[in-house]
Protein backbone atom coordinates (compact mmCIF):
# COMPACT_ATOMS: atom_id res chain seq x y z
CA UNK A 1 0.00 0.00 0.00
CA UNK A 2 1.35 3.43 -0.93
CA UNK A 3 1.76 6.09 1.74
CA UNK A 4 -0.99 8.20 0.14
CA UNK A 5 -3.41 5.25 0.15
CA UNK A 6 -2.53 4.61 3.80
CA UNK A 7 -3.38 8.23 4.58
CA UNK A 8 -6.78 8.21 2.81
CA UNK A 9 -7.75 4.74 4.12
CA UNK A 10 -6.98 5.81 7.69
CA UNK A 11 -9.18 8.89 7.27
CA UNK A 12 -12.01 6.72 5.84
CA UNK A 13 -11.87 4.39 8.88
CA UNK A 14 -11.84 7.41 11.19
CA UNK A 15 -14.92 8.81 9.42
CA UNK A 16 -16.78 5.50 9.74
CA UNK A 17 -16.06 5.38 13.51
CA UNK A 18 -17.29 8.98 13.96
CA UNK A 19 -20.54 8.22 12.12
CA UNK A 20 -21.14 5.10 14.23
CA UNK A 21 -20.59 7.13 17.42
CA UNK A 22 -23.00 9.79 16.16
CA UNK A 23 -25.73 7.23 15.49
CA UNK A 24 -25.33 5.58 18.92
CA UNK A 25 -25.19 8.85 20.89
CA UNK A 26 -28.07 10.54 19.06
CA UNK A 27 -30.36 7.50 19.27
CA UNK A 28 -29.74 6.82 22.97
CA UNK A 29 -29.59 10.54 23.78
CA UNK A 30 -33.08 11.10 22.37
CA UNK A 31 -34.40 7.89 23.95
CA UNK A 32 -32.99 8.71 27.39
CA UNK A 33 -33.52 12.49 27.16
CA UNK A 34 -29.77 13.08 27.73
CA UNK A 35 -28.86 16.59 26.59
CA UNK A 36 -25.15 15.84 27.08
CA UNK A 37 -25.29 12.90 24.65
CA UNK A 38 -27.29 14.87 22.09
CA UNK A 39 -24.77 17.75 22.30
CA UNK A 40 -21.86 15.34 21.92
CA UNK A 41 -23.57 13.69 18.93
CA UNK A 42 -23.89 17.13 17.27
CA UNK A 43 -20.20 17.57 17.99
CA UNK A 44 -19.65 14.23 16.20
CA UNK A 45 -21.59 15.52 13.17
CA UNK A 46 -19.27 18.53 12.96
CA UNK A 47 -16.28 16.21 13.36
CA UNK A 48 -17.50 14.06 10.48
CA UNK A 49 -17.78 17.16 8.30
CA UNK A 50 -14.19 18.12 9.18
CA UNK A 51 -12.96 14.59 8.43
CA UNK A 52 -14.71 14.61 5.04
CA UNK A 53 -12.95 17.91 4.26
CA UNK A 54 -9.61 16.43 5.32
CA UNK A 55 -10.24 13.26 3.29
CA UNK A 56 -11.06 15.23 0.13
CA UNK A 57 -8.06 17.51 0.73
CA UNK A 58 -5.74 14.52 1.14
CA UNK A 59 -6.96 12.94 -2.11
CA UNK A 60 -6.61 16.19 -4.06
CA UNK A 61 -3.16 16.75 -2.58
CA UNK A 62 -2.04 13.37 -3.95
CA UNK A 63 -2.53 14.48 -7.57
CA UNK A 64 0.79 14.72 -9.44
CA UNK A 65 2.21 18.12 -10.50
CA UNK A 66 0.75 19.65 -13.67
CA UNK A 67 1.28 22.80 -15.72
CA UNK A 68 -0.69 24.95 -13.30
CA UNK A 69 0.66 23.32 -10.12
CA UNK A 70 4.36 22.72 -10.77
CA UNK A 71 5.00 22.08 -7.06
CA UNK A 72 2.16 19.58 -6.83
CA UNK A 73 -1.15 19.94 -4.96
CA UNK A 74 0.12 19.71 -1.39
CA UNK A 75 -1.25 23.16 -0.53
CA UNK A 76 -4.79 21.76 -0.89
CA UNK A 77 -4.08 19.56 2.14
CA UNK A 78 -2.92 22.63 4.04
CA UNK A 79 -6.08 24.53 3.05
CA UNK A 80 -8.20 21.61 4.28
CA UNK A 81 -6.36 21.67 7.59
CA UNK A 82 -6.84 25.44 7.84
CA UNK A 83 -10.61 25.09 7.31
CA UNK A 84 -10.66 22.21 9.80
CA UNK A 85 -8.98 24.41 12.41
CA UNK A 86 -11.61 27.12 11.92
CA UNK A 87 -14.42 24.58 12.42
CA UNK A 88 -12.75 23.33 15.61
CA UNK A 89 -12.66 26.92 16.85
CA UNK A 90 -16.40 27.24 16.15
CA UNK A 91 -17.03 24.03 18.09
CA UNK A 92 -14.96 25.35 20.99
CA UNK A 93 -16.93 28.61 20.99
CA UNK A 94 -20.16 26.60 21.04
CA UNK A 95 -18.97 24.62 24.07
CA UNK A 96 -18.02 27.80 25.94
CA UNK A 97 -21.32 29.51 25.11
CA UNK A 98 -23.44 26.49 26.07
CA UNK A 99 -21.53 25.97 29.32
CA UNK A 100 -22.02 29.56 30.46
CA UNK A 101 -25.68 29.57 29.40
CA UNK A 102 -26.51 26.34 31.25
CA UNK A 103 -24.71 27.41 34.43
CA UNK A 104 -27.01 30.43 34.51
CA UNK A 105 -30.14 28.39 33.76
CA UNK A 106 -32.37 26.20 35.97
CA UNK A 107 -31.41 22.64 36.98
CA UNK A 108 -32.17 19.95 34.36
CA UNK A 109 -35.52 18.17 34.74
CA UNK A 110 -34.46 15.00 32.91
CA UNK A 111 -31.85 12.71 34.45
CA UNK A 112 -30.14 10.25 32.04
CA UNK A 113 -29.76 6.63 33.02
CA UNK A 114 -27.53 3.62 32.50
CA UNK A 115 -28.10 3.56 28.72
CA UNK A 116 -26.66 7.06 28.43
CA UNK A 117 -23.56 5.95 30.32
CA UNK A 118 -23.25 2.94 27.98
CA UNK A 119 -23.48 5.20 24.91
CA UNK A 120 -20.78 7.51 26.33
CA UNK A 121 -18.49 4.54 27.07
CA UNK A 122 -19.00 3.21 23.51
CA UNK A 123 -18.05 6.60 22.05
CA UNK A 124 -15.07 6.82 24.40
CA UNK A 125 -13.79 3.43 23.20
CA UNK A 126 -14.33 4.52 19.58
CA UNK A 127 -12.19 7.64 20.17
CA UNK A 128 -9.40 5.56 21.72
CA UNK A 129 -9.47 3.22 18.69
CA UNK A 130 -9.28 6.21 16.31
CA UNK A 131 -6.28 7.60 18.18
CA UNK A 132 -4.52 4.24 17.83
CA UNK A 133 -4.96 3.90 14.04
CA UNK A 134 -4.08 7.56 13.40
CA UNK A 135 -0.89 7.30 15.46
CA UNK A 136 0.18 4.16 13.59
CA UNK A 137 -0.43 5.89 10.26
CA UNK A 138 1.55 8.98 11.31
CA UNK A 139 4.57 6.79 12.15
CA UNK A 140 4.66 5.66 8.50
CA UNK A 141 3.69 8.86 6.68
CA UNK A 142 3.61 12.56 7.54
CA UNK A 143 0.55 14.66 6.70
CA UNK A 144 -1.23 17.63 8.19
CA UNK A 145 -4.65 16.05 7.50
CA UNK A 146 -3.81 12.99 9.61
CA UNK A 147 -2.42 15.20 12.36
CA UNK A 148 -5.59 17.35 12.36
CA UNK A 149 -7.77 14.25 12.62
CA UNK A 150 -5.58 12.99 15.49
CA UNK A 151 -6.20 16.31 17.28
CA UNK A 152 -9.89 15.75 16.61
CA UNK A 153 -9.76 12.28 18.13
CA UNK A 154 -8.12 13.60 21.30
CA UNK A 155 -10.69 16.37 21.53
CA UNK A 156 -13.51 13.93 20.90
CA UNK A 157 -12.21 11.72 23.69
CA UNK A 158 -12.01 14.74 26.00
CA UNK A 159 -15.50 15.88 25.00
CA UNK A 160 -16.96 12.41 25.53
CA UNK A 161 -15.19 12.17 28.89
CA UNK A 162 -16.77 15.49 29.84
CA UNK A 163 -20.17 14.18 28.73
CA UNK A 164 -19.65 10.98 30.73
CA UNK A 165 -18.56 12.88 33.85
CA UNK A 166 -21.48 15.25 33.34
CA UNK A 167 -23.94 12.37 33.15
CA UNK A 168 -22.48 10.81 36.32
CA UNK A 169 -22.53 14.14 38.19
CA UNK A 170 -26.11 14.81 37.15
CA UNK A 171 -27.12 11.32 38.29
CA UNK A 172 -25.69 11.97 41.77
CA UNK A 173 -27.35 15.42 41.87
CA UNK A 174 -24.46 17.81 41.07
CA UNK A 175 -25.65 19.09 37.70
CA UNK A 176 -23.25 22.14 37.67
CA UNK A 177 -20.17 19.85 37.34
CA UNK A 178 -21.09 19.00 33.74
CA UNK A 179 -21.15 22.68 32.70
CA UNK A 180 -17.88 23.58 34.45
CA UNK A 181 -16.06 20.68 32.80
CA UNK A 182 -17.52 21.67 29.41
CA UNK A 183 -16.27 25.24 29.91
CA UNK A 184 -12.73 24.01 30.63
CA UNK A 185 -12.85 21.78 27.55
CA UNK A 186 -14.09 24.67 25.39
CA UNK A 187 -11.16 26.89 26.39
CA UNK A 188 -8.74 24.04 25.68
CA UNK A 189 -10.28 23.43 22.24
CA UNK A 190 -10.13 27.14 21.41
CA UNK A 191 -6.42 27.38 22.27
CA UNK A 192 -5.59 24.24 20.28
CA UNK A 193 -7.57 25.34 17.24
CA UNK A 194 -5.99 28.83 17.21
CA UNK A 195 -2.54 27.20 17.24
CA UNK A 196 -3.58 24.93 14.34
CA UNK A 197 -5.01 27.85 12.33
CA UNK A 198 -1.84 29.89 12.89
CA UNK A 199 0.44 27.03 11.78
CA UNK A 200 -1.48 26.38 8.55
CA UNK A 201 -1.87 30.09 7.80
CA UNK A 202 1.92 30.44 7.94
CA UNK A 203 2.31 27.45 5.64
CA UNK A 204 -0.17 28.92 3.13
CA UNK A 205 1.99 32.06 3.00
CA UNK A 206 5.11 29.91 2.39
CA UNK A 207 6.52 30.63 5.85
CA UNK A 208 9.23 28.21 7.00
CA UNK A 209 10.60 28.01 10.55
CA UNK A 210 13.71 30.18 10.79
CA UNK A 211 15.50 27.33 12.53
CA UNK A 212 15.01 25.05 9.50
CA UNK A 213 16.39 27.71 7.13
CA UNK A 214 19.39 28.17 9.44
CA UNK A 215 19.86 24.38 9.50
CA UNK A 216 19.98 24.25 5.70
CA UNK A 217 22.44 27.17 5.55
CA UNK A 218 24.74 25.41 8.00
CA UNK A 219 24.55 22.17 6.01
CA UNK A 220 25.46 23.97 2.77
CA UNK A 221 28.30 25.97 4.33
CA UNK A 222 29.82 22.80 5.84
CA UNK A 223 29.78 20.95 2.49
CA UNK A 224 33.33 20.67 1.18
CA UNK A 225 33.99 22.88 -1.86
CA UNK A 226 31.25 25.46 -1.20
CA UNK A 227 32.78 28.94 -1.09
CA UNK A 228 29.61 30.76 -0.03
CA UNK A 229 25.86 30.26 0.34
CA UNK A 230 24.28 33.08 -1.69
CA UNK A 231 20.61 32.36 -1.00
CA UNK A 232 18.29 29.76 0.52
CA UNK A 233 14.62 29.73 -0.53
CA UNK A 234 12.27 27.19 1.05
CA UNK A 235 8.56 26.43 0.98
CA UNK A 236 6.30 23.61 2.11
CA UNK A 237 3.62 21.95 -0.02
CA UNK A 238 1.70 19.38 1.99
CA UNK A 239 4.21 17.02 3.57
CA UNK A 240 6.99 17.89 1.06
CA UNK A 241 9.57 20.66 1.57
CA UNK A 242 11.07 22.38 -1.45
CA UNK A 243 14.48 24.08 -1.18
CA UNK A 244 16.20 26.18 -3.84
CA UNK A 245 19.85 26.85 -3.00
CA UNK A 246 22.28 29.20 -4.76
CA UNK A 247 25.96 28.60 -3.98
CA UNK A 248 29.30 30.05 -5.08
CA UNK A 249 32.08 27.70 -6.15
CA UNK A 250 35.70 28.38 -6.99
CA UNK A 251 36.17 29.61 -10.56
CA UNK A 252 39.10 27.19 -10.74
CA UNK A 253 36.78 24.19 -10.31
CA UNK A 254 35.95 22.10 -13.36
CA UNK A 255 32.34 21.46 -14.36
CA UNK A 256 32.66 17.88 -13.10
CA UNK A 257 33.91 19.11 -9.71
CA UNK A 258 31.12 21.71 -9.51
CA UNK A 259 28.50 19.04 -10.27
CA UNK A 260 29.88 16.77 -7.55
CA UNK A 261 29.80 19.57 -4.96
CA UNK A 262 26.20 20.41 -5.91
CA UNK A 263 25.23 16.74 -5.60
CA UNK A 264 26.86 16.61 -2.15
CA UNK A 265 24.85 19.66 -1.05
CA UNK A 266 21.61 18.05 -2.25
CA UNK A 267 22.42 14.72 -0.58
CA UNK A 268 23.38 16.34 2.75
CA UNK A 269 20.14 18.33 2.92
CA UNK A 270 17.97 15.31 2.05
CA UNK A 271 19.72 13.25 4.73
CA UNK A 272 18.88 15.87 7.37
CA UNK A 273 15.38 16.99 6.30
CA UNK A 274 12.81 14.32 5.46
CA UNK A 275 10.57 14.65 2.39
CA UNK A 276 12.76 17.42 0.94
CA UNK A 277 13.16 18.22 -2.74
CA UNK A 278 16.37 20.21 -3.38
CA UNK A 279 17.47 22.30 -6.38
CA UNK A 280 21.05 23.63 -6.36
CA UNK A 281 22.29 26.43 -8.64
CA UNK A 282 26.02 27.18 -8.64
CA UNK A 283 27.96 30.22 -9.84
CA UNK A 284 31.74 30.73 -10.08
CA UNK A 285 33.59 33.03 -7.70
CA UNK A 286 37.20 34.11 -8.09
CA UNK A 287 37.84 34.68 -4.42
CA UNK A 288 41.13 33.03 -3.37
CA UNK A 289 41.74 31.79 -6.95
CA UNK A 290 45.31 32.45 -8.26
CA UNK A 291 45.50 35.51 -10.54
CA UNK A 292 47.32 33.59 -13.31
CA UNK A 293 44.50 31.03 -13.46
CA UNK A 294 41.89 33.78 -13.56
CA UNK A 295 43.72 35.58 -16.38
CA UNK A 296 43.92 32.32 -18.34
CA UNK A 297 40.20 31.67 -17.88
CA UNK A 298 39.08 35.21 -18.77
CA UNK A 299 41.31 35.42 -21.86
CA UNK A 300 40.44 31.94 -23.13
CA UNK A 301 36.74 32.76 -23.61
CA UNK A 302 37.40 35.81 -25.82
CA UNK A 303 36.25 35.15 -29.37
CA UNK A 304 39.16 34.44 -31.74
CA UNK A 305 41.56 33.15 -29.07
CA UNK A 306 42.95 29.73 -29.98
CA UNK A 307 45.11 29.22 -26.87
CA UNK A 308 46.78 30.88 -23.86
CA UNK A 309 50.15 30.12 -22.31
CA UNK A 310 53.04 31.74 -20.40
CA UNK A 311 50.75 33.72 -18.10
CA UNK A 312 52.60 35.64 -15.40
CA UNK A 313 51.71 38.38 -12.93
CA UNK A 314 53.83 40.68 -10.76
CA UNK A 315 52.65 42.98 -7.98
CA UNK A 316 54.45 46.21 -7.06
CA UNK A 317 53.62 49.43 -5.30
CA UNK A 318 52.28 50.77 -8.59
CA UNK A 319 49.79 47.93 -9.05
CA UNK A 320 49.60 44.63 -10.91
CA UNK A 321 51.62 43.86 -14.06
CA UNK A 322 50.35 40.98 -16.22
CA UNK A 323 51.81 39.34 -19.31
CA UNK A 324 50.53 36.44 -21.43
CA UNK A 325 51.03 34.76 -24.80
CA UNK A 326 47.94 34.44 -26.99
CA UNK A 327 47.55 32.17 -30.01
CA UNK A 328 45.43 33.48 -32.89
CA UNK A 329 44.82 32.27 -36.44
CA UNK A 330 48.09 32.56 -38.41
CA UNK A 331 46.25 33.95 -41.47
CA UNK A 332 44.59 36.72 -39.47
CA UNK A 333 45.52 40.33 -40.28
CA UNK A 334 47.36 42.29 -37.61
CA UNK A 335 44.51 44.79 -37.25
CA UNK A 336 42.02 42.01 -36.50
CA UNK A 337 44.45 40.27 -34.14
CA UNK A 338 45.07 43.55 -32.30
CA UNK A 339 41.32 43.96 -31.76
CA UNK A 340 41.28 40.54 -30.08
CA UNK A 341 44.19 41.72 -27.92
CA UNK A 342 42.20 44.82 -26.91
CA UNK A 343 39.17 42.66 -26.04
CA UNK A 344 41.35 40.44 -23.86
CA UNK A 345 42.79 43.42 -22.01
CA UNK A 346 39.29 44.87 -21.40
CA UNK A 347 37.98 41.58 -20.03
CA UNK A 348 40.98 41.13 -17.73
CA UNK A 349 40.71 44.69 -16.36
CA UNK A 350 36.99 44.16 -15.68
CA UNK A 351 37.69 40.94 -13.80
CA UNK A 352 40.81 41.91 -11.84
CA UNK A 353 41.22 45.21 -9.93
CA UNK A 354 44.31 47.39 -9.53
CA UNK A 355 46.00 46.49 -12.84
CA UNK A 356 48.77 48.86 -13.95
CA UNK A 357 49.74 47.28 -17.26
CA UNK A 358 48.96 44.24 -19.43
CA UNK A 359 51.38 42.90 -22.04
CA UNK A 360 49.90 40.55 -24.63
CA UNK A 361 52.23 38.65 -26.97
CA UNK A 362 50.41 37.44 -30.09
CA UNK A 363 51.53 34.18 -31.73
CA UNK A 364 50.30 32.41 -34.88
CA UNK A 365 48.21 29.32 -34.33
CA UNK A 366 48.48 26.49 -36.82
CA UNK A 367 45.67 23.96 -36.93
CA UNK A 368 46.96 20.45 -37.64
CA UNK A 369 44.74 18.66 -40.18
CA UNK A 370 43.19 15.33 -39.22
CA UNK A 371 44.09 13.63 -42.52
CA UNK A 372 46.51 10.68 -42.72
CA UNK A 373 50.19 11.83 -42.53
CA UNK A 374 52.74 11.16 -45.27
CA UNK A 375 56.33 10.69 -44.06
CA UNK A 376 59.00 12.64 -45.98
CA UNK A 377 62.57 11.25 -45.56
CA UNK A 378 64.22 13.92 -47.70
CA UNK A 379 63.02 16.66 -45.35
CA UNK A 380 64.42 14.71 -42.38
CA UNK A 381 67.91 14.71 -43.95
CA UNK A 382 67.71 18.46 -44.52
CA UNK A 383 66.69 19.07 -40.90
CA UNK A 384 69.48 16.84 -39.54
CA UNK A 385 72.03 18.79 -41.56
CA UNK A 386 70.73 22.09 -40.14
CA UNK A 387 70.86 20.90 -36.53
CA UNK A 388 74.50 19.74 -36.91
CA UNK A 389 75.46 23.39 -37.40
CA UNK A 390 74.94 23.84 -33.63
CA UNK A 391 77.85 22.31 -31.68
CA UNK A 392 76.00 22.55 -28.33
CA UNK A 393 73.63 19.87 -29.60
CA UNK A 394 75.45 16.73 -28.41
CA UNK A 395 73.25 14.25 -30.19
CA UNK A 396 70.42 14.31 -32.69
CA UNK A 397 67.78 11.77 -31.82
CA UNK A 398 64.85 10.78 -33.90
CA UNK A 399 63.59 13.25 -36.52
CA UNK A 400 60.05 12.60 -37.70
CA UNK A 401 58.40 14.65 -40.44
CA UNK A 402 54.87 14.31 -41.71
CA UNK A 403 53.21 16.22 -44.49
CA UNK A 404 49.57 16.87 -43.70
CA UNK A 405 47.99 18.64 -46.66
CA UNK A 406 50.03 21.89 -46.98
CA UNK A 407 51.60 21.65 -43.48
CA UNK A 408 54.81 19.92 -42.41
CA UNK A 409 54.58 18.54 -38.86
CA UNK A 410 58.14 18.08 -37.57
CA UNK A 411 59.05 16.37 -34.26
CA UNK A 412 62.72 16.38 -33.19
CA UNK A 413 64.61 14.85 -30.23
CA UNK A 414 67.91 16.57 -29.29
CA UNK A 415 70.43 15.97 -26.49
CA UNK A 416 72.29 18.82 -24.75
CA UNK A 417 74.93 19.11 -22.04
CA UNK A 418 73.08 18.56 -18.76
CA UNK A 419 74.89 21.54 -17.19
CA UNK A 420 73.37 24.04 -19.61
CA UNK A 421 70.65 26.30 -18.19
CA UNK A 422 67.08 25.89 -19.38
CA UNK A 423 67.18 29.44 -20.71
CA UNK A 424 70.25 28.72 -22.87
CA UNK A 425 68.71 25.51 -24.21
CA UNK A 426 65.51 27.39 -25.02
CA UNK A 427 67.47 30.03 -26.98
CA UNK A 428 69.21 27.34 -29.06
CA UNK A 429 65.95 25.50 -29.71
CA UNK A 430 64.30 28.76 -30.79
CA UNK A 431 67.18 29.46 -33.25
CA UNK A 432 66.87 25.99 -34.72
CA UNK A 433 63.09 26.36 -35.11
CA UNK A 434 63.54 29.76 -36.78
CA UNK A 435 66.12 28.43 -39.24
CA UNK A 436 64.04 25.40 -40.18
CA UNK A 437 60.93 27.57 -40.70
CA UNK A 438 62.94 29.73 -43.15
CA UNK A 439 63.87 26.60 -45.09
CA UNK A 440 60.51 24.79 -44.97
CA UNK A 441 57.32 26.72 -45.60
CA UNK A 442 54.34 26.06 -43.29
CA UNK A 443 56.43 24.03 -40.84
CA UNK A 444 55.06 23.25 -37.37
CA UNK A 445 58.07 22.27 -35.25
CA UNK A 446 58.22 20.56 -31.84
CA UNK A 447 61.74 20.06 -30.40
CA UNK A 448 62.14 17.90 -27.32
CA UNK A 449 65.43 18.71 -25.49
CA UNK A 450 66.92 16.19 -23.08
CA UNK A 451 70.24 15.90 -21.19
CA UNK A 452 72.97 13.84 -22.89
Amino acid sequence: MSLQNLKTNTLRISLAIIISAFVVELTIGVFSNSLALITDSIHAVLDSIVTVILLVAARWAAKPPDREHTYGHGKIETMGSFVGGIIILVIAAFFIYESISRMQGPPPTVVPGIMAIGAAVYTLCSDIFRIGILRRALKKTEGSTLRVDLYHAFMDMSATSVALVGILLVIIGYYQGDFIAALILGVFLAALSIKLIHKNALELTDAIPAGMVKQVQDIVNKTEGVMNTDSVQMRRSGSEIFAEIKISLSGAASFEEAHKISSDVEKNIKNSIANSSVTVHFEPTWKDVPIDYKVNHVASVVKGVEGIHNVSSTTSGEGLFISLHVLVDRNMHLEEAHKISDDIETQIRNAIPNINHITIHLEPFVSIPKSSPIEDLSIEEQITKTIKEYPLVKKIGRVITFQLQDIFKIDIDCSFDGNLSVERVHDIVSEIEYKIKNQIKNAVITIHPEPS
